[in-house]
């Protein structure tokens, strides 16, 4: 069993007028072996939730964070929206809120959203999600590797990257790509506090501070 310490924090959600004020119990878990910073502690108080609700919930739950995270991921607005910080936190939550009710989210997630926003964590929203995919993975003896591009990777080079982080780290492995064109070539591979940088733009800076320090 992974040994992990635990933070009881007592957090209070207040949301608009329209509703009740809603109060939780957030067991904030340090899973030090998968995640890290304050976007990992989110994510575990996140996990430690949802681990107390039934089965049919959790998967909800599960689905609602990785669809969430791939919308954010690739809508150039929501990423405006979470990281300006002309945006007010008010402005995040109704924006947020009516997308996720839209959306039928599960209550303890558009809660844990709105909790992120009113504690202006929003732009942290996309990593959390992220470690919290590595924390049920974790959970089920599996890794997340997400692996950026600078081009679209093809069928048969997941499968062989798959097969290859499987091979390295003795588990199953769940890949998620997407393409960074500023990496120029190569790709960045992580998979939890860990980062494999073997792009292009990497080795080039790595080129030019070696010839500056030559002169």
């Amino acid at each position: 069993m992974r040994v992990f310490v635990k933070f009881l924090v007592i957090l209070r959600v207040a949301f608009t007028p329209n509703s009740a004020a809603i109060y939780g119990i957030f067991l904030l878990s340090a899973h030090e072996s998968v995640i890290s910073g304050i976007a990992g502690r989110y994510a575990a108080a996140l996990f430690d939730l949802m681990n107390e609700m039934p089965e049919s919930d959790q998967q909800l739950i599960h689905a609602n964070v990785a669809g969430f995270k791939a919308v954010l991921d690739d809508n150039a607005d929501l990423q405006n929206l979470v990281r300006s910080p002309v945006i007010t936190a008010e402005e995040q939550a109704a924006a947020l809120g009516k997308l996720l009710a839209q959306a039928g989210a599960h209550q303890l997630f558009q809660n844990f959203v709105a909790l992120v926003v009113q504690n202006r964590r929003a732009m942290a929203l996309s990593e959390m999600a992220r470690q919290y995919g590595a924390l049920v993975a974790g959970a089920r003896d599996e890794m997340v590797a997400e692996i950026a591009s600078a081009s679209a990777l093809d069928d048969g080079q997941i499968v062989a990257l798959t097969e290859q982080l499987k091979s390295h780290f003795g588990k199953t492995v769940t890949v998620e790509t997407r393409t960074d064109p500023d990496l120029l070539g190569g790709m960045v591979v992580k998979i939890g506090s860990r980062m494999i940088d073997g792009s292009l733009r990497t080795k080039l800076n790595s080129l030019k501070t070696a010839m500056n320090e030559a002169h």
